[in-house]
């Protein structure tokens, strides 16, 4: 699944920001907001309905018939639906910025970032993109009000300064039922006054996830390419967790972490209680990760036991842990109930070998980018139990063959 592609514009002279929709909105001032959605056929019924932001079609169309901006013979969007949101450009090019049907939303607040991690999938720009917060604060008002969670990502977030604060401030305004997942690098808020800043806005539901790759400093600095990185870190966990913020650990299983994950995981439970969950993810050989991935890249063969070891460390004294991007059949069934199935939606998959396995069901797939990377193949399972069939639907309730 593709969350960007590209069309034949027709009239497209300015960005178009809006709400798909196949059914007339009968509220004109409402239209500009909404754009219409369909095949040829579909648009016909429109030709006559004015004040719509824009067209948008899958297959061909004919630009004279139509008086509203419109994209035409677009490949690879046919899995988009009435509420989705899409920003359309000039250049012909539609990019997906929220579906209403999935549970794997993410916003690119900006590409820039202060780290240069080794392990990065989305490599920072030296570029100015300021031009998102506007942009995100009008797709605020377009998403469904019933969706459960978003995450805001980057590059780093908190480097739009004050744009940042007035971002979460909208979502909490707007969308106070949907959980709001920010993932930063925690450094910001070691100047306690943006903390402040931050708790001081009291988001009904927001959980920050920052990464702290070692219980040693001078790893984590190696890892994220800034000196004084660990200590900013710290301190912005602890002004943070002063001001009752939320607050997610992350660590990502690199050849440089793995080994002192029992040391790390006991590091974070002496020093971190406040914490509310610790995620141990797998590495998506993407971006810098994957020009990286001979110095960073183990099989989890290589870093089961010690990772077995942290996860249960911490599960044992209550601290809630999960463990992301990692395949069933790639962990010892002790590991099971803490494997979540975390690749987005758009980027997971399922090679063919997994096609037998009897706890498919379950997993949560590769990552598409990952499958041709891996030495190790998926090891299909047979089928489980009863018993334990119902217990690791008790796990993860919904759960379904994948398409």
């Amino acid at each position: 699944m593709r969350l960007h592609s590209r069309g034949v514009p027709f009239n497209v002279s300015q960005p178009v920001l809006g709400r798909l929709t196949r059914v007339a909105v009968g509220d004109p001032e409402a239209r500009p907001r909404h754009i219409l959605f369909g095949d040829a056929t579909a648009l016909e019924a429109f030709r006559d309905c004015v004040g719509y932001g824009a067209a948008l079609c899958p297959g061909t169309i004919d630009g004279t018939v139509l008086t509203l901006p419109a994209v035409g013979s677009v490949p690879e969007l046919d899995y988009l639906d009435e509420g989705d949101v899409v920003y359309l450009r000039p250049d012909g090019s539609v990019n997906v910025l929220f579906r209403k049907s999935s549970a794997s939303n993410s916003i690119l607040v900006t590409e820039r970032c202060n780290s240069a991690c080794l392990m990065c999938s989305q490599p920072p720009k030296d570029i100015d993109d300021s031009y998102r917060a506007a942009l995100i604060m009008r797709l605020v008002d377009l998403i469904d009000p019933s969706t459960a969670g978003l995450t805001l990502t980057g590059g780093e977030p908190t480097l739009l300064e004050d744009a940042f604060i007035e971002i979460v401030a909208r979502f909490a305004h707007r969308l106070p039922n949907t959980s709001l997942h920010v993932l930063t690098n925690g450094r910001r808020f070691s100047d306690a006054s943006y903390a402040c800043q931050l708790a001081r806005l009291n988001h009904p539901d927001l959980v920050l996830g920052i990464p702290l790759y070692s219980d040693v400093d001078s790893i984590h600095d190696h890892l994220v390419g800034v000196s004084g990185a660990f200590n900013e870190t710290v301190d912005g966990l602890y002004n943070l967790a002063e001001q009752g913020v939320r607050l997610e650990l992350r660590i990502v299983l690199t050849q440089q972490t793995s080994e002192r994950l029992p040391q790390w995981a006991e590091f974070i439970y002496r020093n971190f209680t406040f914490v509310e969950h610790v995620a141990l993810m797998g590495l998506e050989p993407v971006g810098l990760a994957r020009r990286n991935r001979s110095s960073l890249y183990g099989e989890p063969d290589a870093y089961v036991t010690p990772l077995e070891t942290a996860t249960l460390a911490l599960a044992l004294r209550g601290v809630r842990v999960s463990i992301y991007n990692h395949q069933l059949c790639a962990l010892p069934r002790t590991l099971w109930p803490y494997a979540a199935a975390s690749i987005s939606d758009w980027k997971a998959t399922y090679p063919d070998e997994c096609a037998p396995c009897g706890v498919r069901r379950f997993c949560g797939g590769y990552f598409e980018s990952a499958v041709a990377q891996h030495t190790a193949h998926p090891r299909p399972l047979n089928a489980l139990s009863p018993e334990a069939e119902a217990f690791m639907r008790n796990l993860r309730p919904g759960s379904q063959d994948p398409a």
